[in-house]
């Protein structure tokens, strides 16, 4: 969708009366429904003025495109600038120009992130260069009229406040890879961005080129489905086994006939392969040329995902990264839109209020959005009170908008070294549900540890990663989380304090927070669920706070309101301590199963691990 477009000759006139900023925001209010922020109405008076300059002096045809504003398919990202038309040979081309207001930025330790002050804070943010290339890479991979034609699209970026410094953080040897392909323009490069502009399409005849963008069909490209496919070529990760297998194949019989709308619902707990399928059917439907969103609400979930697919080459992140997306950026948009949308961890779709999202919800939005739609859901591993995910509420909305619904349930488990009952074990002795196995599980397959202090906990963890394992540190959300404005930006603060034991360990940090899991500081700092659920290790070390407890007397484990740190997590819940002994016991299940090999079990409250003692003690006697 454009907000803007018109020819170069009438997009010069219009800003010379003053007249574009107000056509802008008409065209916003009419296409998108809402007003512009104040922010977006000053940086098009502000950017507008710098590249209706460099519009004018490159001497470009009066008969060239102009787009402003463009709304990516498949995507909530808008282009600022894009401006088409033909070359010195006659070849049709058109250049995306990303617009930054900038007049200082610093470099990361990361090769496509930076830091620069918007909104009022310094926030970490992707290199323009990176910027502008993914968003040419995602029109090439997904809109048919620039994949399948003689349509060749270039990318910069223009910062036209800012002045070069020496060195210059933007320009440092680990962007280089993304300027090549995107050049960066500063303040005082002007005159090299309009040269750039009249070498690719300064020719004109561009009008009719913002027409076949705009409706181009929303396909994904042969080079995007090749380089999916290479993806996940050799990566053991993703090998479908057994009832997964059928799974997957019934997802695409039925996502391939997109002639009415359905409803897939996949129930399974963890370890039951849920992410391995979603995945796998996120390529499978890409190989059938359908319109496909991948939905993941965890960022951290996300961002391991595209580490695991995109592995060998940094190249491969970004095409990967442009897959994903998270759950809240559908709401306004048109219906059936998307051929399909696989959302993993559908447990953890948020309704009205929740953090930074401006719509109703979540899974009205998805199924709204959507011609199909498949859910991986597990009702057991919804974690706070704004956790709208449930089998229930799926199949209300499925109804409401007449989409056919198909559920279907996995059992067999694939994490826990196949030990189901394990998973059944805990299901029992945390009370969460009546499961009957109460005889323990075949400890041959998982290896299951209480530990005395978290020293041994914690020492046990560093010895499995000295042997090669993925381990890590897990605990509930018994402390509180120093700010990184107080000087916690990347653990450097040890919140999980056990005083008792003299024991002290940082929270992951902020800063390398989605990558947790992976990231070599990550041994040295306690996860928590948002950077682990749905993720996996060979060993977890897991840390039962004092907000879970037990009362020998009732026989009965309990949370304590007090001790429990997450405000979000236990809001409006004051006075409903089952629903949040529910929520708390969900989330020791989600730390207790990330293990594939084997848990070790640490537990603060005196009762509850006396209680745990006793249960393993019993079973082991056995």
């Amino acid at each position: 969708m454009i907000i803007y477009s018109s020819s170069a000759l009438v997009f010069r006139e219009k800003v010379d009366n003053n007249q574009l900023t107000v056509e802008i925001e008409n065209a916003f209010i009419s296409k998108m429904g809402m007003r512009p922020s104040p922010g977006e109405r000053r940086a098009w008076n502000n950017s507008m003025q710098f590249m209706e300059r460099v519009v004018r002096n490159s001497k470009i045809a009066d008969d060239c495109g102009v787009m402003i504003e463009y709304n990516i398919p498949a995507t909530s990202k808008r282009v600022d600038f894009i401006v088409a038309g033909q070359d010195k040979e006659g070849k049709d081309n058109f250049v995306i120009v990303e617009l930054k207001q900038w007049d200082a930025a610093s470099e990361t330790d990361r090769e496509d992130v930076v830091v620069a002050y918007i909104g009022g804070r310094e926030r970490e943010t992707p290199h323009p260069s990176y910027q502008a290339w993914s968003y040419r890479q995602q029109l090439e991979d997904m809109n048919e009229a620039v994949h399948s034609s003689d349509l060749t699209s270039y990318s910069c970026a223009y910062l036209h406040n800012y002045r070069t410094p020496q060195p210059d953080p933007l320009k440092s040897e680990r962007y280089q890879g993304y300027i090549h392909k995107a050049p960066l323009f500063m303040a005082e490069d002007t005159l090299k961005l309009q040269e750039f502009l009249h070498k690719h399409i300064g020719k004109g005849n561009g009008v009719n080129l913002l027409y076949l963008i705009e409706n181009g069909k929303i396909r994904p490209s042969k080079k995007l489905i090749d380089h999916v496919d290479g993806l996940f070529k050799g990566n053991s990760e993703f090998i479908l086994l057994d009832e997964q297998k059928v799974a997957y194949e019934t997802i695409m019989s039925l996502a391939k006939d997109t002639s009415r709308k359905r409803t897939i619902l996949i129930k399974g707990g963890p370890g039951t392969g849920k992410s391995v399928i979603s995945m796998n059917a996120l390529g499978g439907l890409l190989k059938h040329k359908l319109n496909v969103r991948f939905i993941a609400p965890n960022a951290s979930f996300r961002t391991v995902m595209v580490e695991t697919l995109a592995k060998q080459q940094a190249k491969n992140k970004a095409r990967a990264r442009a897959l994903f997306a998270g759950s809240g950026q559908f709401y306004d948009t048109p219906g059936d839109f998307y051929d399909v949308m696989v959302v993993d961890e559908a447990h953890r779709l948020k309704g009205k209020g929740a953090y930074q999202y401006r719509g109703e919800n979540q899974i009205e939005d998805i199924i709204k959005a959507s011609k199909v739609n498949v859910f991986f859901i597990d009702d057991f591993q919804r974690i706070r009170p704004d956790d709208i995910g449930s089998v229930a509420e799926i199949k209300r909305i499925a109804e409401l908008h007449d989409s056919e619904i198909h559920e279907y349930t996995l059992s067999a488990q694939f994490r826990c070294s196949g030990a189901e009952g394990f998973i059944n074990w805990v299901d029992h002795i945390f009370q969460i549900r009546q499961t009957g196995n109460f005889n323990g599980w075949d400890q041959s397959a998982f290896e299951f540890k209480l530990m005395d202090n978290p020293h041994q906990l914690y020492q046990s963890i560093k010895d499995k990663v000295s042997e090669g394992y993925k381990a890590r540190m897990l605990a509930g959300f018994a402390w509180n989380w120093t700010k990184d404005t107080e000087g916690n930006r990347n653990g450097e603060i040890a919140d999980v304090t056990i005083e008792e034991h003299g024991f002290r360990m940082p929270w992951n940090g902020r800063a390398i927070s989605n990558t947790w899991a992976i990231h070599e500081q990550g041994l040295e700092q306690i996860g928590c669920v948002h950077t682990s659920q749905g993720l996996e290790f060979d060993y977890v070390g897991v840390i039962i706070g004092n907000d879970l407890k037990f009362d020998p007397h009732g026989m009965q484990i309990y949370a304590d309101y007090d001790e429990y740190k997450d405000t979000m997590g236990k809001r409006g819940l004051k006075n409903n301590n089952q629903q949040l002994t529910s929520l708390i016991k969900n989330i020791y299940k989600v730390l207790i199963s990330r293990g594939m090999k084997g848990c070790y079990l640490y537990c603060r409250n005196p009762e509850l691990r006396e209680y745990l003692e006793g249960q393993l003690k019993r079973i082991m006697a056995e």
